[in-house]
């Protein structure tokens, strides 16, 4: 809980720095960025609450679990997407400057996270579809522990899943891996403005490896079952390490690639976020009134 205020702590302010400055909210690097943090904030929270729930009540209503569990999968599966999306635009800003503000709109911005929203909610609304159709309605009266792979039980969910999960995750693989090699290549050749290349591709970099630790949320779920299995009085410990490394971890990314990396945002940011931490009363406050 204490991570989770602090990171909550740090996605507000830096959603409200975004918010106090017109000038963050017409370019659509930072809206794509911001994006990302409420994106992370919302997923947090979630997973946060879902974890206390498991602690305090063990089990819920399948019908309380599932749109937790299905808005909790739509922001996890957004992440990468996301990713790829500031990606290509810091490829563009890079090896295409004289086409940016062409390619590159705050619109176009809006539209790619829209698109990204729709792609990401598809999976869990299509395991609920075949959930209500191979489950009795009493299913849904049930009291379970609320986990994705309890709640959408069916075998052919898990092979659905694993052919969107290989697609989705090379197309984002190959997009990363594509806008680094490009982005490398023109740092090498460039003559001037060396130094903002090879930022973009150190971006670029630290989102590969925001996407390998998105990777896990993917592949420790099946780890932990056997784990807990070979383990069994440690199964509240597998599944805490779990969840920092799976979700906590990859959330202290985000605020560090563009919050703390970019000093436009970071100068804005610390001076919104030291006003509000040693906010002083204004001195006619305590000044005696005339007369």
């Amino acid at each position: 809980m204490l991570v989770w205020l602090t990171l909550s702590v740090l996605n507000c302010s830096m959603v409200s720095t975004f918010l106090k400055h017109r000038f963050f909210y017409e370019d659509p690097r930072y809206v794509m960025f911001i994006c990302m943090v409420i994106n992370d904030a919302i997923q947090l929270t979630l997973v946060t609450a879902l974890y206390v729930v498991s602690y305090a009540f063990s089990k819920i209503l399948a019908s309380a679990c599932c749109p937790l569990i299905m808005t909790a999968v739509t922001t996890t599966r957004s992440t990468p997407l996301i990713l790829a999306g500031m990606a290509l635009e810091r490829y563009i800003s890079i090896c295409f400057p004289l086409h940016y503000s062409h390619f590159c709109t705050v619109t176009r911005s809006m539209w790619i996270i829209g698109i990204i929203l729709v792609l990401s909610f598809i999976p869990p609304f299509t395991d609920l579809i075949i959930t209500v159709a191979k489950q009795p309605p009493s299913f849904f009266h049930t009291s379970i522990f609320c986990d994705q792979y309890l709640l959408f039980q069916d075998l052919s969910i898990y092979y659905k899943n694993c052919a969107f999960d290989s697609v989705y995750f090379s197309f984002v693989f190959l997009t990363l891996l594509y806008t680094y090699c490009k982005i490398m290549l023109t740092a090498r050749a460039a003559s001037t403005d060396l130094a903002s290349a090879k930022k973009a591709r150190n971006t670029v970099l630290l989102h590969g490896v925001q996407l390998l630790l998105c990777l896990l949320a993917f592949v420790v779920p099946s780890i932990q079952a056997p784990l807990i299995q070979l383990f069994p009085m440690y199964g509240l410990e597998i599944r805490y390490v779990n969840f920092l490394l799976v979700y906590i971890i990859p959330r202290f990314l985000s605020p560090m690639i563009y919050g703390f990396r970019d000093e436009r945002f970071c100068k804005y940011w610390l001076r919104y976020f030291i006003s509000k931490v040693w906010r002083v009363k204004p001195a006619s406050h305590f000044s005696r009134k005339p007369g």
